[in-house]
């Protein structure tokens, strides 16, 4: 856990959550599923003026209402309070009220006609609804998603996203009061219209919608939904980009970086990759992406500074030799530069050492890391003044201001696979690795024989899983791409799709097996842009020799 003597952003509670509950109702239309959406109020405390789906908070009387509820055997009590809350703000709001009566018939619109929707109306919907002997047809109702409100917001809803099929005979009629406009919208249309500024939506509206059109037909949404459970669970963070908040669902590239640098969500840090200053991502690291951005390097190569004017600093992967980035590897530092530390010896790793020891003319910090393998390429070369040992410590330690010691420790873990000499560090008091290659964010990295080896480069997964599991670590620091949260799933991830690709090669070669690694490629990699394959090339070479090696010591 990182310390937080160490955060850049002093601790802020964000505010409460309040329970509420989201209900999408779904038909079936010949252009495929369209879903009821309408417009809040542009005086309304939260999403004015934004298209949403029918919901609002948990009211007390919602429990009560379980009485007169038609329930699953496998619907929690929460789901069923949360499907009554839908409910009731479904007809509150559209005047569509999801319920029966007790033989079994649908309600008439005559029904509807006769129920005060006011939500200050003297009698209770439940009241109402039991005056008439209806029953909730709550056992119709599924978990789709739960969203939590991003931290940063001001008013916050902790709210399961619920689906329905629309009843038949029903139709909608807004409120005028909270909710205008009532529409059928394909799941696609809406995103379209959003995309083109005509129908705005919030974050999770969004998302929720990106996720439903990928299926055809009602039946298939509520098949998906029958295990009740939510088919995902997000509480978003929101980050500065083009200067415009843009926010973020876990999983996607930026979210570790946010919860890594602003925690508690407060709406702070820069994502835009650019490589004329160094990023603070911590008082005691930050990352400084060379100006080297490309197919292979995605946004740049990451050089990482840790340590403070205290304790002097460690710079990690100088990166390639580029002379305006290494004066700036050299400025952010004041050119107190204690060690140099390469993560192994490609041409965008390494070359930047040496330069950026020639400019500290005070004191050389020694260049450390593995020097490269005879199996290296040419342009890959790289010769440490001291080799690290697996395991060995590297500790920057001083007095800061207040006179209180100050000390930051980086473990070696040597992590052969990407490249024989590659090596990842452990910023053992914060709880944080700097993966090199190993792992990176946005894509897979290359293993490329006779350098690269499948084998080892598992192996030291699972040896960076156990460091990660042992060390409490949270956050992966690649040199490539945004920091990754959730650290030991996303190693499990990053693995699990290693074997799926090897799994998809050993079918190519079992049907073609007089076949070449260039027959395989196609199929092992459909998925894959046909661009990339040369790149891709190598990865398959390194499979095909861990494939052949397994079959022959069975």
């Amino acid at each position: 856990m990182v310390r937080p003597t160490q955060q850049l952003h002093p601790a802020r509670e964000p505010v409460p959550v309040r329970a509420a509950a989201t209900v999408l109702l779904l038909r079936d239309s010949e252009a495929g599923i369209e879903v009821l959406m309408t417009r809040r109020s542009d005086r309304a405390s939260f999403a004015p003026g934004a298209y949403v789906f029918p919901g609002g908070q948990i009211d007390a009387a919602d429990e009560a209402a379980k009485r007169i509820a038609a329930h699953r055997p496998t619907q929690s009590g929460l789901q069923l309070t949360q499907a009554i809350a839908a409910i009731r703000e479904a007809f509150e709001e559209l005047g569509v009220l999801l319920a029966r009566h007790a033989n079994g018939h649908p309600v008439s619109a005559e029904d509807i006609a006769s129920m005060d929707r006011s939500t200050t109306s003297p009698v209770s919907f439940l009241a109402q609804c039991e005056q008439r002997g209806l029953v909730l047809a709550c056992d119709q109702v599924f978990t789709l998603a739960h969203w939590i409100t991003d931290r940063d917001l001001p008013k916050r809803f902790d709210v399961p996203f619920l689906v329905a099929r629309m009843p038949e005979g029903q139709t909608p009629t807004a409120d005028e009061s909270e909710q205008f406009e009532p529409c059928w919208v394909r799941p696609a249309d809406a995103l379209a219209r959003h995309a083109a500024g005509s129908f705005f939506m919030i974050f999770p509206t969004v998302r929720t919608l990106q996720r439903l059109a990928a299926y055809a037909k009602v039946d298939a949404v509520l098949q998906a939904c029958a295990g009740e459970k939510p088919l995902w669970t997000s509480c978003p963070r929101a980050g500065l980009l083009g200067g415009q908040d843009a926010r973020y669902m876990e999983g996607e590239s930026p979210y570790g970086e946010l919860a890594l640098v602003c925690p508690d969500g407060q709406l702070l840090h820069t994502l835009d990759w650019q490589s004329e200053h160094a990023v603070p991502l911590l008082k005691n690291v930050q990352r400084l992406t060379a100006p080297n951005a490309g197919a292979m390097t995605g946004p740049g190569t990451n050089s990482y500074i840790v340590g403070d004017a205290a304790t002097g600093y460690l710079v990690i992967d100088p990166g390639p030799n580029d002379a305006g980035h290494i004066g700036r590897l050299w400025r952010a530092t004041q050119g107190d530069i204690r060690m140099i530390v390469c993560t192994h010896s490609h041409a965008d790793h390494s070359p930047g050492a040496a330069p950026l020891q020639a400019l500290c003319e005070k004191a050389k910090p020694p260049i450390l890391g593995l020097s490269s393998a005879p199996t290296a390429r040419s342009s890959a070369r790289f010769a440490a003044e001291r080799e690290l040992l697996d395991g060995e410590r590297l500790v920057l330690s001083g007095t800061d201001a207040e006179c209180q010691k100050i000390t930051h420790t980086l473990r070696a873990i040597h992590t052969p696979g990407h490249a024989a000499n590659h090596l990842c560090l452990v910023l053992e008091e914060d709880g944080l690795l700097f993966s090199g290659d190993h792992i990176l964010n946005g894509s897979t990295t290359v293993v490329d024989p006779p350098d690269g080896d499948m084998n080892a480069y598992l192996d030291s997964l699972d040896k960076l899983d156990a460091a990660c599991e042992a060390g409490g670590i949270d956050f992966i620091l690649p040199a490539h791409g945004y920091v990754i949260g959730s650290a030991r799933a996303a190693i499990g991830q990053l693995k699990a799709h290693r074997l799926k690709r090897e799994a998809k090669i050993a079918s190519a070669m079992k049907k073609l097996p007089q076949g070449t690694p260039e027959d395989w490629l196609p199929l092992a990699y459909d998925d894959v842009p046909e661009r990339m394959w040369p790149v891709a090339a190598r990865s398959l070479a390194a499979h095909v020799a861990r494939i052949r090696q397994l079959a022959s010591s069975q």
